[in-house]
């Protein structure tokens, strides 16, 4: 039995209200099936030959890069000042994830409103903090953000617009990477997007490197 090449992502048609799918394979004969109604996710590297996506009408919206680091790479900052806990409300942090996320693919595509946009992350982020992990981020007690991590992935972050540019980021970082190393993981993975430069530089700052990266194209057929 042969793998498939597009797959259905219900978590993303329950959100936008029209089919959602991601292509798995980048040739042709694939990019040829993609004439049902819906959203289409193309996922490539970025020195891959873009002209059979552009013939078959997808479109740009993102670049990810992945950062990583290993335990012994961590730089650390401390701060008593900037805590984490794993007990947060759920009602106090997605005021704080709504509207966080403009760099994402979802916000830039032009075919998408950014009501629905939003509401995808918010949704994300429901479903991790019912599993119990997600980090309410701390500044003298005040809640100032939040980290939602899988395993030794930090998946989905942010930092209430008060709190940002002022060099606080790393010290709650270091906290919740500490925490994942001491569950037993050697390294910590994450996903950015390329023009979140605050973000990336965040993680550069941390000691993450940078060795992998995807351009995302969308295609919307109404």
């Amino acid at each position: 039995m042969s793998n498939p090449t597009i797959i259905e992502t219900p978590w993303d048609k329950k959100i936008f209200g029209i089919n959602t799918f991601e292509v798995l394979d980048y040739s042709e004969e694939t990019l040829s099936k993609t004439t049902n109604t819906g959203l289409y996710t193309l996922k490539l590297d970025p020195l891959a030959d873009k002209t059979l996506a552009q013939k078959f009408d997808f479109y740009y919206c993102d670049t990810l890069i992945v950062p990583e680091c290993k335990s012994e790479k961590l730089q650390v900052f401390k701060d008593e000042r900037f805590t984490s806990d794993l007990e947060t409300d759920i009602k106090d942090i997605l005021p704080i994830c709504n509207g966080a996320f403009s760099h994402g693919r979802f916000h830039r595509d032009f075919n998408l409103s950014k009501k629905s946009a939003d509401e995808r992350y918010n949704q994300w982020l429901l479903d991790i903090h019912a599993k119990g992990n997600v980090f309410g981020l701390r500044y003298e007690k005040q809640l100032a953000g939040f980290i939602a991590t899988h395993r030794n992935e930090l998946q989905l972050h942010a930092v209430h617009e008060s709190y940002r540019g002022k060099g606080y980021a790393k010290f709650w970082w270091t906290q919740v990477c500490q925490y994942v190393y001491s569950q037993g993981y050697e390294s910590i993975k994450s996903s950015v997007s390329a023009s979140n430069l605050a973000v990336v530089n965040l993680y550069s700052r941390l000691g993450f490197e940078f060795n992998k990266s995807v351009d995302v194209y969308h295609k919307y057929e109404s």
